[in-house]
């Protein structure tokens, strides 16, 4: 094979409309990840609130009873530290660099006001929920059945 070459096509640029479709098909709540969180803990016993906007960052699960939140974080949006998923798109770096700086700024401000409030915040990483028996263990340990249910 010594005439062998990769001959793999260079995928296309986007255009700035198909660009701007693709981004738009981005969910802002009930992505993949957060939907296997949520059904790991539904199937422990856990009920719990969605998308409370009356709190600061809009938890994506709430305990209300329990004064305990979760976030379901994207890698990618929300820079997970040495993780693969958070890379640096190629074009227009200045304007990405500032947009994730602005959203872990944002992270660390909201998850502060809810520390404030009273309320342990859990930070759940996209990558985390490929590993569901490690995500179980770390929801019991956050948050442990009580008498107290909501």
């Amino acid at each position: 094979m010594s005439g062998f070459r990769n001959r793999r096509k260079k995928p296309l640029a986007a255009t700035t409309a198909s660009r701007s479709q693709l981004m738009k098909a981005i969910r802002r709540q009930n992505t993949d990840p957060e939907i296997i969180t949520r059904r790991i803990l539904y199937a422990g016993g856990f009920r719990y609130r969605l998308h409370c906007k009356k709190l600061p960052g809009t938890p994506d699960i709430v305990f209300p009873g329990r004064r305990k939140i979760i976030f379901v974080n994207g890698c990618f949006w929300h820079r997970h530290a040495n993780c693969r998923k958070a890379s640096m798109p190629k074009t227009n770096i200045e304007f990405w660099t500032t947009k994730f700086r602005e959203n872990v700024s944002r992270d660390r401000s909201k998850n502060a006001q809810l520390r404030r409030a009273g309320y342990k915040v859990l930070v759940v990483w996209e990558c985390e929920t490929n590993f569901l028996s490690n995500c179980a263990t770390n929801y019991a340990d956050f948050c442990p059945m009580t008498s107290v249910r909501n």
